[in-house]
């Protein structure tokens, strides 16, 4: 299991969520969305691709029946952000290289 699906258990556990309030499965569709996000950060895919990825998180999320199972809405919620964080940092280093060759011209 990936370092952050065992924190986010772990901090879901800590929080004092007993077993009656805590749904502890995660769906096939959740974690194959997480899994293509890490993938696609690790090999650095275009920014586009992650962008069809954050869409579809999004559109998941959205879903009535799969809001209630706490763990896939954490780990939804974690892929996101693990999105925004990466095309943020990667658009500022675009930026940087950017002005770093303006300066050299």
């Amino acid at each position: 299991m990936d370092n952050d699906i065992c924190s986010l258990v772990g901090i879901t556990l800590i929080a004092g969520m007993n077993q009656s309030d805590c749904h502890v499965q995660i769906s096939q569709l959740s974690l194959s969305l997480y899994l293509m996000a890490y993938c696609q950060i690790k090999l650095h895919h275009p920014l586009t691709s992650l962008a069809q990825t954050l869409d579809y998180v999004q559109v998941r999320r959205r879903i009535p029946r799969y809001q209630q199972l706490t763990l896939d809405h954490l780990l939804l919620k974690l892929t996101e952000r693990k999105i925004l964080r990466y095309i943020s940092v990667d658009c500022y280093c675009e930026d940087v290289r950017a002005s770093v060759i303006d300066f050299r011209v």
